[in-house]
């Protein structure tokens, strides 16, 4: 790893919060690598942009932007200049004018994705039964009942708020796809790095696979970080992994 200092920011999703990002924060640290985990509202886009923009503020950077989920669509919407690259972890990129929810609904759901509803705050719940079905079903018992008890719930004026220019369109992505998602079509996953010219994996891994398999995330991660530390002797191919040149 290059002496330039690097800091890694994680964004979490819907239905979570930093805590999600445990297995992945302790693993990074170990490596060097400042690692801080953004805590979102969940109120609207606009505030949970402010909140990541307040997070990259008392960092000097170069910052890797790492979302899952909703997280996704987040850290696109920042126009703070000391971002290098981005990395998708089971996560929406909507592009220009499309919103969080035009993503997550693009394609065939899997049968047990979750039908939501907002309750009457506006909020979007997720029941304690699909983080066992859908969100999170490669976890453990004890990893689920923790999950569904710290989720925040999100509003439904995150999930209709069109996004501007997204910044993977001015800067390097990367893209885990979770091939084994049941909330987040793998297709859509595909469809959306490949869109945004995303350096793509695809693994055999659940919606949360910073909790289920969080070496996957690790390395990832590693990898982005790697290529801002020294971009003259590894320079950016969008290509998705596996394509040749």
């Amino acid at each position: 790893m290059s002496a330039k200092r690097i800091d890694v920011v994680l964004v979490h999703g819907a239905w979570a919060d930093g805590s999600s990002w445990r297995k992945v924060i302790g693993p990074l640290r170990d490596d060097g690598i400042n690692v801080v985990a953004a805590p979102l509202p969940l109120t609207s886009l606009a505030d949970d942009v402010a909140a990541l923009d307040r997070v990259l503020e008392r960092l000097e950077g170069p910052v890797v932007l790492v979302g899952h989920a909703y997280g996704g669509v987040v850290i696109a919407s920042t126009r703070a200049a000391k971002v290098a690259s981005l990395v998708y972890v089971a996560a929406l990129a909507p592009d220009e004018g499309e919103s969080a929810g035009d993503a997550f609904h693009r394609g065939e759901p899997h049968p047990k994705r979750p039908q939501l509803e907002p309750d009457s705050h506006g909020l979007v719940w997720l029941p304690e039964e699909d983080f066992t079905n859908a969100f999170a079903q490669n976890a453990s018992y004890e990893e689920q009942a923790v999950l569904a008890a710290v989720q925040r719930p999100i509003a439904v004026a995150c999930i209709g708020a069109p996004v501007e220019r997204p910044l993977w369109k001015d800067r390097p992505s990367w893209s885990l796809v979770a091939e084994k998602d049941r909330m987040i079509a793998p297709d859509t996953q595909r469809f959306m790095a490949e869109r945004m010219g995303a350096r793509a994996r695809t693994r055999p891994v659940d919606h949360t696979p910073q909790v289920t398999a969080p070496g996957e995330v690790v390395d990832i991660v590693l990898d982005a970080v790697r290529d801002v530390a020294a971009p003259q002797q590894q320079p950016v191919s969008n290509r998705p992994e596996g394509e040749a040149s």
